[in-house]
């Protein structure tokens, strides 16, 4: 391991300490700067992954002047391995890719998506080639975020991810794979899409999300609603309740009711109504 990876390493902890909220986010300055000075290859980057950590970093911030400054390194960086570029001349002509000079040596950042693509033309299966071309159509269906990887080579990974998490290609297989797609392509869970995209979420990690992971907030929300109003429901119904005969029942026709009330929503809207009718056993509920 070079010194210059070393150090990437060692920023790049210190990084991630910021971003799970261990160390203070004054310090980031400091850490930005450091690797602003480090002649870092495109070699070190792709090994290290310090990109993804300094995205998430500008995405935890408040700090406009700290995100701002995040985002021009990490754009640089993406300049860099678009080119095939490194900060480091002497260690990458004294460590050539096959034994070649600089000047003839492929860029490095381009093999990694190249290993992939065997892999998955290795299984010679039709199924799982398609599965990546329409992932991949998924993740490119609207804008591209700063930051954003390539999506082709994450469609790869997501793949690969599920092919190893279902055992094959299967029942559970194809149903992993339609679900993703469905979520990527969700118009009103954008952030899903972006974070992928970005490595917020890492491929393994999607691969395994379930349904309820994968929603939006909106969604969980609701979901949330949902799951409290039945409880409620349901504690209203071992609970006796006041007897009246204010309330009649539509089934039966008899006043022989209890009653409870409960505050099911926003505290400046009316409590809900449960009434029992002890005659028939019937339940309704109103507001």
């Amino acid at each position: 391991m070079s010194s210059v990876e070393d150090s990437v390493i060692s920023l790049k902890v210190k990084c991630q300490k910021i971003v799970d909220g261990k160390k203070d986010m004054d310090e980031a300055y400091g850490l930005l700067e450091g690797l602003e000075q480090i002649a870092i290859t495109v070699e070190v980057l792709t090994k290290t992954r310090i990109g993804m950590t300094v995205n998430d970093l500008r995405k935890k911030t408040k700090d406009e002047k700290l995100a701002k400054r995040a985002k021009a390194l990490i754009k640089k960086w993406k300049a860099m391995i678009d080119t095939g570029g490194g900060g480091n001349t002497k260690e990458k002509e004294s460590k050539p890719a096959n034994g070649v000079t600089k000047s003839e040596s492929p860029a490095p950042v381009q093999t990694q998506p190249q290993v992939f693509k065997r892999t998955a033309a290795a299984s010679n299966d039709s199924t799982r080639c398609q599965s990546i071309t329409v992932l991949a159509k998924s993740l490119r269906a609207g804008e591209l975020p700063d930051g954003t990887q390539d999506p082709d080579e994450l469609a790869e990974r997501i793949e690969e991810a599920i092919f190893q998490f279902t055992g094959g290609v299967n029942d559970r297989y194809r149903s992993n794979i339609r679900s993703r797609i469905f979520n990527l392509r969700d118009k009103k869970n954008p952030a899903l899409r972006e974070n992928v995209l970005t490595g917020a979420v890492r491929p393994e990690r999607f691969a395994q999300m379930t349904a309820e992971e994968m929603a939006s907030d909106e969604m969980k929300k609701q979901r949330e609603s949902f799951h409290k109003e039945a409880i409620n429901e349901h504690q209203m119904a071992v609970q006796e309740g006041t007897p009246s005969d204010m309330f009649r029942c539509g089934r039966c026709g008899k006043n022989n009711c209890t009653y409870n009330q409960m505050q099911t929503r926003s505290a400046d809207e009316p409590m809900t109504t449960f009434v029992f009718c002890r005659t028939c056993g019937n339940r309704w509920k109103f507001c």
